[in-house]
């Protein structure tokens, strides 16, 4: 985290511009078995003939609506949903498919957001477990954020892309905004690791340059260990993958929502100790880098051809790139790719 009290920024652009899966960025996906075929594409679940309002526990409306499909439709759209199901957790293992203790147990839609996700529930008739998936319209920036998050964070992900279709697994965790309200106060032993989570996070995504991480677009994993809980702090959305042009807004500490871990962060540590744990999080992402060095070239490469947003915002985030780091090299450059390519570099050639 920046060390000094952050100023509140005015939050990410209203409505992101979409945009579309390049040819050589197919090509990356299909080398590294991201894309392949698949027997639904998002636009077939739009012909839900009825929908009404899911409500949570407590009665309240979740945003999300339960659809149905005609008779005719039914059979076929959760069918073929239980294979997608199989080729994203069981790389289309046919005996996952024979099993016919699996079904669709549900269809959720959301109109919100900028990818209008479908949330599909599979449920285990055995013992009534229960795991969801999501369909998605396939945003170039989204499967970017994805893969980056697969190779720089501690975090794996699994996800596919057919045509423009993207396929997305679950990512378990408490929604960042409802752990803030209900959690926050656990003990103040928690705060401190919670307080630390949050310094490796901010780290993070200042450095993979992902933005718009409020409360609600993270969910916090929260792990029983043999003295107490550990967390990690796992983005679920990617929208906004190297698209903005100020810094500020790939700094989760940034954002009025995240307001109360920024004040843990205030009470239980330092300026030393909030030093300590970036450079910690920073050596452990250059480690990453190394591990992954061929693969991530490859799809840097790509990006670096690829439009993501717009001639200003490239300007302006080289521009405070280069006042952060206090060097000159981001200033010229034409591509987020690029920007990206040289926030990775800072990290390894410091290591």
């Amino acid at each position: 985290m920046e060390q000094h009290s952050p100023k509140r920024v005015a939050g990410p652009s209203r409505k992101k511009v979409p945009y579309s899966i390049s040819d050589s960025f197919r090509y990356y996906l299909k080398e590294y078995e991201r894309a392949t075929s698949l027997p639904l594409r998002y636009e077939d679940l739009l012909r839900f003939t009825t929908a009404i309002p899911l409500l949570d526990a407590n009665g309240e409306d979740t945003l999300w609506k339960t659809v149905f499909y005609s008779d005719s439709e039914t059979n076929e759209i959760y069918d073929a949903l239980r294979r997608i199901y199989a080729y994203l957790q069981a790389d289309g293992d046919t005996e996952v498919l024979a099993m016919q203790h699996l079904s669709v147990a549900r269809v959720d839609f959301c109109s919100f957001g900028n990818t209008q996700p479908f949330r599909v529930r599979i449920i285990n008739h055995y013992n009534d477990n229960y795991d969801h998936f999501y369909v998605k319209r396939a945003d170039a920036s989204r499967v970017y954020g994805l893969e980056i998050e697969h190779i720089l964070s501690p975090n794996r992900m699994s996800f596919l892309v057919h045509r423009n279709t993207l396929i997305e697994e679950h990512i378990p965790g408490i929604p960042g905004d409802v752990f803030i309200r209900d959690f926050l106060d656990d003990t103040e032993f928690n705060q401190i690791r919670i307080a630390k989570e949050f310094i490796k996070f901010n780290e993070r995504c200042l450095i993979r340059l992902l933005g718009d991480m409020r409360a609600y677009n993270f969910v916090v994993d929260a792990t029983p260990d043999f003295e107490a809980t550990q967390f990690r702090i796992r983005a679920v959305d990617f929208d906004q993958q190297s698209y903005e042009g100020r810094k500020n807004l790939y700094l989760p500490q940034f954002y009025k929502e995240n307001r109360e871990l920024v004040k843990l962060v205030m009470k239980h540590m330092n300026l030393d100790t909030v030093k300590q744990y970036r450079l910690e999080e920073r050596s452990k992402m250059a480690t990453r880098v190394r591990a992954s060095r061929y693969r991530l070239n490859d799809l840097l490469e790509v990006m670096e051809q690829d439009v993501l947003s717009t001639a200003n915002k490239i300007h302006q985030l080289g521009l405070e790139l280069s006042r952060h780091y206090h060097t000159k090299v981001f200033q010229g450059v034409d591509s987020m790719g690029k920007l990206l390519r040289m926030s990775i570099a800072n990290i390894t050639e410091k290591e």
